[in-house]
């Protein structure tokens, strides 16, 4: 409905201003009009007092995110739900084919989908758990009050400030075999140097290597909760004769366990979303080791120009995060500890002992 309604709107305007115009500004223009409408229409609400001013205040306020966040995020996604279920290339009219992009996925014609699947949840499995248990190491050797700590806790974040294809320039040049860092270590050491990024067998570590490299986002959230931990526990439970490891264990890690539980769900969301660092440093090499499944779609939809199948793929990428994102918070109620659980028990058992 709204595509038709900006190519009328075009159409319209291109008796105005010439063709090519009258395309790249039609969107920007119909916004426009839209947001004007919205805003006289909301002075006359005022006038007639059937809105506050204070109400219609704030809904200005948010307006221009409000507005980017229907153009930019939600008509892009119903957008792409839409031609999922459409063959289309860009250039030519969409031709409805229903279910058959989601079939093609799953019927094995594409060579790529279980394959960058299998790599994804491959690398998954071995960063997400190395990146939470890194973080959470270093924030507890640096909660600590000792001089110099705060220049060690900017160490430790300071690399996450920089990412995306700047790192990933920054790891080619690391994993070189000619002249990386890592090879010339190992050579100090009398270890032959490595392919890091042109073995099969290899790449995946290296990436997950490279993963480590945002442990700082982790760090900087588990010790904002080891320093909420109540002092006048681990004071109480070592005056009961509590060791260092069994205050870890039944106290630190119990009360941990909430700020654990985000990371997890952070980290298994994005490395899901796994795509710069194959896209710059292996497109997906070698012979499809590094194909993570955010390439695949990425190649499918701008390389092949197979939008409506790069679409569905997308879709299924929602679903498969989705699934793993509930079946954690399934198994959260196994392992993640909440402080009001004790007071809601406390009070259950109080009402349960005056009932008898």
């Amino acid at each position: 409905m709204l595509e038709s309604m900006i190519k009328q709107f075009k159409e319209f305007l291109s008796n105005f201003i010439p063709t090519e115009a009258a395309r790249l500004f039609a969107p920007l223009i119909l916004v426009a009009i839209i947001f004007a409408i919205c805003v006289m229409t909301g002075l006359a609400l005022v006038k007639k007092k059937k809105i506050k001013k204070n109400t219609f205040a704030f809904y200005m306020f948010i307006s221009p995110w409000l507005i980017g966040f229907l153009v930019f995020t939600v008509y892009p996604v119903i957008f792409s739900f839409i031609i999922s279920f459409f063959k289309w290339d860009i250039v030519s009219p969409k031709q409805f084919v229903g279910l058959s992009n989601y079939i093609r996925a799953f019927s094995g014609e594409d060579k790529w989908f279980y394959k960058s699947l299998q790599v994804t949840i491959q690398y998954t499995i071995f960063s997400v758990p190395l990146q939470l248990a890194l973080g959470f190491g270093i924030a507890l050797l640096i909660n600590r009050k000792m001089r110099g700590v705060k220049v060690f806790r900017t160490l430790f974040y300071i690399p996450t400030l920089v990412s995306g294809v700047a790192l990933s320039a920054l790891w080619l040049h690391m994993f070189n075999y000619n002249f990386g860092l890592l090879n010339k270590t190992l050579n100090l050491f009398g270890i032959t140097s490595q392919k890091w990024l042109t073995d099969a067998n290899l790449v995946i570590p290296s990436f997950v290597l490279m993963s480590l490299w945002g442990i700082g986002g982790n760090m900087v959230i588990c010790l904002a909760g080891l320093q909420d931990i109540p002092q006048d526990i681990n004071e109480a439970a070592a005056i009961d004769g509590a060791g260092i490891w069994q205050k870890f264990k039944n106290i630190t890690v119990p009360i941990m366990s909430p700020i654990i539980f985000f990371n997890l769900i952070n980290g298994v969301i994005g490395s899901f979303q796994t795509f710069t660092q194959s896209y710059i440093m292996t497109e997906g090499g070698p012979n499809g080791a590094s194909m993570f499944y955010v390439l695949n779609l990425y190649n499918q939809a701008f390389s092949n120009f197979r939008m409506g199948y790069g679409s569905a793929l997308a879709w299924i990428l929602f679903a498969i995060i989705l699934l793993f994102t509930c079946c954690i918070f399934k198994s959260s109620s196994m392992w993640v500890y909440y402080e009001t659980e004790i007071g809601n028990t406390k009070i259950k058992k109080k009402k349960g002992g005056k009932a008898k």
